[in-house]
């Protein structure tokens, strides 16, 4: 095993892409990195996801630009994470959009989330200097809000726990296209240290009721068409399911981290190791599956310190 998380040795700039996924709207994509949305409106542009780091951001800003000159309204981020979060300055948005839950979460666990990605993660986190803080919205809801960008409507709802308990998706019914956040992947492992396993089928049946006619995943190529869709939600379902299923036999044989790892391993190695991410996420789907297993239903704070420990222990 290796002797360091593998997300440290993943040096290599990934290749963009920006794909038209509906009329006026687009998703930007990076091989398996974070991807941003992008909704075009009569007289401004709502983004969502800000990217990690401000220099980032100007990355899915250039993109918009060879589209159009309107200006960047409202930046809609769908939880709280750094990678998702922290390039937020640099869309200048008049409006800053998360849901009340995520926004707590920034307040509970904010700067240990942008502490634990950064060491585990640091490519991603490309410009960090420019970083000026972490991102807070000036906007927040419950349930469910709706903005209109001139006669665009575009609807922003929590479906239901799944990467996070603040996860929020984006849907703009003119062209029946969601913006899932991490929600959905699509050939990427799905992140799940701050998930909840067992909500998140729930969750997946809620975005499969839109029925989607395009889909932008939180990771991986935007999906056009609802055969694409469907295996994108299917994918990832079987992802979930078959990370917490193992793990559930080993809590109830009184099995330690270290047996849930080996389980976990047998059943998704054959199916998913060549997913993106893959290796960097397993340590922490597997140590969050472990505890929801055990009955602790809120996810414990992830910090740099903690990181390490848990990666110790399964070394061992």
């Amino acid at each position: 095993m290796a002797t360091e998380f593998a997300s440290k040795g993943d040096l290599t700039e990934k290749k963009t892409s920006f794909t038209e996924i509906g009329e006026g709207l687009y998703a930007f994509t990076a091989e398996g990195d974070p991807n941003s949305g992008v909704i075009i409106g009569d007289e401004s542009v709502m983004v969502v996801e800000a990217q990690a780091t401000p220099q980032l951001a100007r990355k899915v800003i250039g993109c918009v630009r060879e589209v159009t000159d309107k200006p960047v309204s409202h930046l809609v981020l769908t939880h709280y994470h750094a990678v998702r979060v922290l390039g937020a300055s640099a869309y200048n948005a008049s409006q800053v959009v998360m849901s009340d839950v995520a926004r707590a979460m920034v307040a509970e666990r904010g700067q240990e989330d942008w502490d634990s990605e950064f060491q585990r993660f640091p490519r991603l986190f490309e410009g960090h200097e420019g970083i000026p803080g972490l991102t807070w919205p000036t906007t927040t809801f419950s349930d469910a809000m709706t903005v209109y960008l001139g006669r665009r409507r575009v609807d922003i709802l929590r479906l239901g726990r799944a990467h996070t308990a603040g996860d929020a998706v984006v849907w703009v019914p003119d062209q029946e296209v969601m913006f899932t956040g991490d929600i959905v992947e699509y050939r990427s492992a799905c992140y799940c240290g701050d998930g909840h396993f067992r909500d998140w089928g729930d969750t997946l049946d809620s975005v499969r009721l839109f029925d989607p006619a395009g889909l932008a995943p939180g990771r991986g190529d935007a999906l056009i068409g609802r055969d694409a869709v469907e295996a994108a939600v299917e994918c990832t379902r079987d992802f979930i399911e078959s990370t917490y299923r193992p793990v559930v036999k080993v809590v109830a044989r009184g099995g330690a981290l270290k047996d849930a790892w080996d389980a976990v391993r047998g059943e998704c190695d054959p199916k998913f190791a060549d997913f993106a991410i893959y290796e960097h996420c397993l340590p922490f789907n597997v140590a969050r599956a472990f505890d929801e297993a055990r009955g602790i239903d809120t996810p414990r704070i992830w910090t740099a310190e903690r990181d390490l420990a848990m990666w110790e222990q399964l070394q061992g």
